[in-house]
């Protein structure tokens, strides 16, 4: 039996509904980091920190799991090898995917519309 290769990721958000997984934009092509070691993820994240990004989550996670949601994510994946040294980089996007997808999202009229009776019957 083989042993699954267990890879360390960064996760903003973890165990919610909004959790996302840390990607670089390398060209027009998000990438997913996967770290052999954990210490070497948490300096990682400790970096983007650094950079004012929110503080992400070390996450140990299979790395079939995380190639096979790349692929259906369309998304490219890197195995950063123990003690190898990966770093931010030097801007950060201006808008996450999720924050894209949050704002394309237009209100309902009809929940202000409920809304404005509610706050009228207090």
């Amino acid at each position: 039996m083989i042993t699954p290769m267990r890879v360390f990721v960064l996760l903003f958000n973890a165990r919610t509904e909004n959790e996302g997984i840390h990607t670089i934009r390398v060209g027009d092509r998000n990438r997913v980091l996967m770290f052999e070691a954990e210490d070497d993820a948490t300096r990682f994240a400790l970096m983007l920190e650094a950079q004012d990004f929110p503080s992400p989550t070390v996450e140990a996670m299979d790395a079939e799991e995380i190639k096979e949601f790349c692929e259906s994510a369309d998304y490219d994946w890197e195995l950063i090898p123990e003690g190898g040294l990966a770093l931010p980089p030097e801007t950060n996007v201006k808008e996450t995917d999720w924050q894209l997808e949050t704002q394309s999202e237009e209100p309902d009229p009809d929940l202000d519309a409920i809304r404005r009776k509610l706050e009228g019957l207090l």
